[in-house]
Order: C-alpha cells, then structure tokens, then sequence
C-alpha cells in the first residue's frame, strides 16, 4: 500500500482567507487537527499585522496550541523579520512564497519576482543558519488571474535559481484555482526532468472543480505530496465567490478508496471539518462534510 503525505494548511493558508476568528478558536482547530493523524500542518504566518490581520495572533495562537510530538508543524513567512519571529517560535519547519507572474507577485508584496527571489536566497542561508529548512512556493505556477498562462518555462527557471540557492523542497501553488490535468503534466514533467530529486508538493484549489483530477494526475507523475484544507476552508481573493482550497477530508476520502495510506482518521476530520465550520460560521463546500464518507461509520 503506498503512502500519500497531506500538509493540512487549514490553521494559515484557510483562517487567512476568513474574516478573522478569535485566537480560542484557532487554537481548537489546531488542535482537533493535531490528533486527526495527519503528519503536517501549516499552523500559521508570521506576517504584518497590516497586511494579514487574520494572522496579527500567530505568537498567541501557536504558544496555546497542544503540540503533537507526532506532527511536523511548519510556518509560513514572507520576509527575513518574519523567520527571526518563526525561529524564536521554535519552527524548524519554514516556508516562504514568490509568484510566478510579474503581475501577482508585484500586487501581492509590491515588488518584482526577481527582487523576491535575491531576499529568498538571504533568507534561506539565514533559516540553515538556525537549523531550519526552507520550503519555497511559487504561486500562480498554473495560471494568473492577471496574466492568464504562465509559461512553465518561466515556473523551472524559478525552481533552477531556488534551487541553486539551497532550497529544501518547492511547492507549486494553485492560486485561483487555473490548474487543469494537462497543465500539471506540462509543469512537473519539465522541472522533474530537470531536478529529479528535489522535493515536490502542490497546493491545489478546487475553483473549477479540477483539484481532486490534479492530484491524481500528479500522482501518477509519482508526487506523494499535497497540501488541503479542512472542510475546504478559505477562499480565491481573486476569484470572488468561488471555493478554495480542496478539501482534505474530500482528498483522504477518495485516496482510502484507492487504497492508499494517509495515516488520517477520516471520521476525526471530518468532525474537525464541522469544528471549522462552526468557527468561521459559513457552509464550508466540502462534499464529505455535507453528504459524509460513501459507506457510514
């Protein structure tokens, strides 16, 4: 039986996208998550206050959080200032975004991709220098909302300097939800061709309804990493109206019925998946919370 790991980004990368929650019950979910099985979580982004207020907590939240020894919890920061804050945090585990498209990246941190990636590369030598690994997302690796196609040459020359630079392991994004089966062959193919050991993950959104067939065209590319959010939580800012990340209890559903391993009790997360719910006091989309698993408990 072959194992598929899932990150469970529903503490950053879903409450982000909320109207903000109280800390009380970031630190329920986290934990509700925590004992689900699953082996990582993105617990949250130590950002500007300004910028993300959703996360202005993250120091509060993560102090009262419970921490499964078992769990390999990561944070997500944008800058050198924000790892100092995740490494004073005791976070090993450190990720950092650039964009794909010129026009995104500009729109998102006021600054090109090319000026994004020189701080990268500091801030890579500054997390080795603590001990911790650096993960690296290009986001709009599929498509933008702003420039449409992204040329998957343009997303390998990201990953050949990332890479170069010491990157522990890249990440592909999905931002608003424009990867297609095709268009994840076309991506993978070419950076697994060029960097066939380099670590890979993608975080796919489910705005067209397309997550749950990208993941299983990736798979069968033999990536074994994917990111989801319980109960489908958090949104396209981009893309209003339209859901979000894919749900992590729709993705283990379907990958146990496969027959492959996840290590998550599906039963804890999807009354994690109703917990979320409950917090953000909005009907989540996904279709395992509404209908539950095929054959019942």
């Amino acid at each position: 039986m072959s194992f598929v790991s899932i990150r469970e980004v529903g503490p950053r990368d879903g409450l982000q996208n909320e109207d903000p929650v109280p800390a009380g019950a970031k630190v329920r979910l986290l934990d509700a998550l925590s004992a689900t099985g699953v082996g990582r979580i993105e617990a949250v982004s130590f950002v500007h206050p300004k910028a993300i207020p959703q996360m202005a907590d993250a120091d509060e939240v993560w102090a009262a959080a419970r921490k499964n020894p078992a769990v390999h919890y990561s944070a997500l920061v944008p800058n050198s200032r924000g790892a100092e804050r995740a490494l004073k945090a005791g976070f090993g585990e450190i990720e950092v975004v650039v964009s794909a498209s010129e026009t995104h990246n500009q729109r998102n941190v006021n600054r090109s991709t090319g000026e994004s990636l020189d701080d990268i590369a500091g801030l890579i030598d500054l997390l080795h220098g603590a001990g911790a690994t650096a993960e690296v997302i290009i986001s709009t690796s599929f498509g933008c909302p702003f420039e449409g196609d992204i040329d998957p040459a343009r997303v390998l020359g990201i990953v050949d300097r990332v890479v170069a630079d010491g990157a522990d392991r890249i990440a592909f994004g999905d931002t608003t939800g424009m990867a297609t089966p095709r268009r994840v062959q076309d991506v993978v193919g070419l950076v697994r061709d060029r960097h066939p050991d380099i670590p890979l993950l993608l975080h796919f959104h489910n705005t067209r309804g397309a997550a749950l067939a990208n993941i299983l065209t990736a798979m069968r590319m033999g990536i074994t990493e994917f990111d989801a959010s319980v109960g489908g939580l958090g949104g396209c800012p981009y893309a209003p109206g339209a859901t979000g990340n894919v749900a992590t209890e729709e993705v283990v559903h379907l990958l146990h019925d496969m027959g492959y391993e996840t290590g998550i009790d599906l039963k804890a997360l999807i009354e994690a998946a109703a917990m979320a719910q409950e917090i953000v006091g909005r009907e989540l989309p996904s279709g395992v919370l509404k209908a539950g698993p095929r054959i019942p408990f």
